[in-house]
């Protein structure tokens, strides 16, 4: 009896320790799971509230994605079709124009016309006719009086002989039977001289364009969308039912946007029913629940991946940290201006059309600003991720430097630039090449020679044919590059850390994308520069060259 009794208390003290060190140990694993697991359901709980308002953004994203997408789509078959040399009115040469417009695809226009203040202050007004290819008199019907209309504004300003700064396309829908796009051609005096119009063919917009483009959109902003469950329809200004089918039943969300260029008093519609918010907090809680049980069995393996991507996280950081700094850098003050000069505008503090002008002309050029880094960005992005296509073809590379010269000519004569181009008198050797990647590629050169020119005013942009190889030089009298910076230039994100360079505003990406384009039609870039005597960048372009 002694013997067991004596035995009983060490087992009883080996069961005690053996018990709370496995309670310590259920303890240390279960007291953590427990904390995670209740900061879940918080967080669920929060995003009961949220889920609402985050789906509502998503499909506020769509109809906008639609809307600008109809825009994009108008606005470039304007810009095609309605940018016309003004040449063609004061030279007096209607056929010319005429087999413009008949002799190229120039895709789905209702009617195209004219308005010719060159031949009377009230304007003379032609109709394409698309049979016999000439511009004939407007014939005495509504549509003819709707063009009539939309032009009556442009004849006020064109019987001023007034200059009319930075002309846009307009659109008339006044009548909303005939919607009409208005371009204003102006002479080298920006003057209004003519009108070129088109009258969109709504039948084409309401029963292939705009079902097609809901149609893309929702697959791509919705892809594991379940038949049924978000409803797309378009109303008119009378509220009757234009594209789709309106279903009054079950509508748990609905969301509402008017297209932003043409068909603007056209609105539309999207129910989402079926995937409610409450449905779909549900569906997350329990996938949450799933990955807290998973987490216990992958906790081990989750520390070793997450030392093995430590070091590749603090490289990204960095890279992020220095494109941060870059572009904030280059967005701030821009945006900061034209916020500043639109609250003057919206308050009523401008007065007179100068200053409005002037203050509009400036938010303008800062958008375009903006609009350019942000291209940049997108590019770089698509070369990163692999998405960046090029289309190959025979390319003039004067032509395609004369244009990337008349599109920047704003710019110049803004920043006070002159820009003088030298070439051979003979033609130059075809090369194969994308001309709107070659296009950008001398784009950000002529940028970047704006950028650091300094006090000097003035660009040299040279064409040459070097044995096998097309070369488009641009120089600038700026401040140079100092020769240990001059091989990091072409990195990503890289700039100058010092002098004056380091002071202009830039996001480090477009001698990047310059180097790509480049690398990608097999040729090359180079530079040649001197601190205070000016750079030279020349793009290298093997004549013929196979991509």
């Amino acid at each position: 009896m002694t013997r067991m009794t004596d035995e009983k208390p060490g087992r009883s003290m080996v069961g005690f320790v053996r018990r709370h060190t496995l309670w310590a140990g259920f303890a240390a694993a279960l007291l953590p799971l427990l904390v995670l697991f209740g900061f879940q359901i918080a967080w669920l709980k929060r995003l009961q509230e949220t889920t609402a308002i985050a789906r509502r953004a998503a499909l506020d994203n769509y109809l906008e994605s639609v809307g600008n997408d109809v825009q994009f789509f108008y606005r470039g078959l304007a810009e095609r079709t309605l940018n016309v040399p003004a040449d063609l009115f004061l030279d007096a040469q209607p056929d010319r124009l005429a087999a413009l417009w008949t002799q190229k695809p120039i895709g789905p226009v209702g009617r195209l016309f004219t308005v010719d203040f060159t031949r009377s202050p009230y304007g003379e007004y032609r109709l394409l006719d698309p049979a016999s290819g000439r511009l004939l008199a407007f014939p005495a019907n509504d549509e003819a009086m709707a063009m009539i209309a939309a032009a009556t504004p442009w004849q006020m300003r064109a019987a001023r002989h007034g200059p009319y700064r930075n002309p846009a396309i307009a659109v008339d829908e006044r009548n909303p039977d005939f919607r009409i796009i208005l371009n204003p051609i102006t002479d080298a005096e920006s003057r209004v001289v003519a009108i070129a119009g088109m009258v969109v063919d709504t039948d084409y917009f309401r029963r292939t364009l705009l079902p097609g483009l809901i149609v893309k959109s929702l697959r791509e902003f919705f892809p594991s969308n379940v038949e049924g469950d978000i409803e797309v329809f378009v109303k008119d200004a009378q509220g009757r039912v234009m594209v789709g089918a309106e279903d009054a039943a079950d509508k748990a969300l609905v969301v509402t946007s008017r297209f932003p260029f043409v068909f603007g008093d056209w609105t539309l519609v999207l129910h989402s029913h079926r995937s409610t918010p409450e449905r779909l907090a549900r569906a997350n809680f329990a996938i949450n629940v799933t990955l807290v049980a998973l987490l216990a069995a992958v906790l081990m393996g989750g520390i070793a991946l997450a030392l093995r991507t430590a070091d590749r996280a603090m490289r990204l950081s960095q890279m992020k940290s220095d494109f941060v700094s870059n572009v904030s850098h280059e967005l701030r003050t821009p945006i900061a201006s034209i916020r500043v000069f639109a609250e003057l505008l919206r308050l009523g503090r401008v007065q007179t059309p100068e200053k409005v002008r002037e203050y509009g002309d400036y938010i303008e050029r800062e958008g375009r600003r903006l609009s350019r880094l942000i291209e940049n960005i997108l590019d770089f992005a698509r070369i990163e991720s692999g998405r960046k296509t090029y289309t190959f073809a025979p390319v003039d590379v004067r032509q395609v430097v004369e244009t990337t010269l008349q599109s920047f000519e704003p710019h110049l004569q803004h920043s006070g630039f002159t820009c003088s181009l030298a070439a051979p008198d003979e033609p130059l050797p075809p090369v194969r090449a994308d001309a709107d990647a070659l296009g950008q590629a001398i784009h950000n050169l002529l940028d970047n020679a704006v950028k650091y020119s300094g006090e000097a005013r003035a660009i040299e942009v040279r064409l040459a044919l070097d044995g096998g190889e097309v070369v488009v030089a641009v120089a600038d009298r700026g401040v140079g590059i100092a020769r240990e910076e001059q091989a990091r230039i072409f990195e990503r994100f890289h700039r100058v850390g010092t002098g004056l360079v380091h002071e202009v505003k830039g996001s480090g990406l477009g001698l990047s994308l310059v180097q790509h384009i480049l690398r990608v039609h097999g040729g090359r870039v180079t530079v040649e520069s001197e601190p205070g005597k000016g750079s030279t960048f020349a793009l290298h372009l093997p004549v013929g060259s196979a991509a």
